[in-house]
């Protein structure tokens, strides 16, 4: 994964309108016409904050008919976890040197 990837990954979380959202798809999948209503933004707005939050892989979005579906992608957010850990584990080099090691 590189570091845009990685990018889009945190940018899911960076914003109080997708940790609502993510809020509403905890208790399972959605239409986008009930997260308007329960997170009372627009459209257009509500169409950016989803495209973060599938690209990123924490949300997975299906069309029915007219309407998108979304519901959290359990591996998606499996990944962030392990994201997470693996950026802030400690470094722990096999060498004297540890510039040889932590700059990898």
């Amino acid at each position: 994964m590189n570091n845009s990837d990685k990018v889009k990954v945190f940018k899911a979380f960076c914003d109080e309108r997708r940790i609502e959202i993510l809020n509403q798809l905890k208790c399972g999948e959605k239409c986008a016409c009930k997260l308007l209503e329960d997170v009372d933004i627009s459209q257009a707005t509500l169409s950016h904050h989803m495209k973060i939050l599938c690209d990123s892989g924490i949300v997975n979005g299906r069309k029915e008919g007219k309407w998108m579906h979304y519901s959290i992608n359990k591996e998606g957010c499996q990944l962030a976890e392990d994201l997470l850990k693996e950026m802030i584990q400690p470094c722990v080099c096999q060498s004297n040197n540890q510039e040889d090691c932590c700059t990898k």
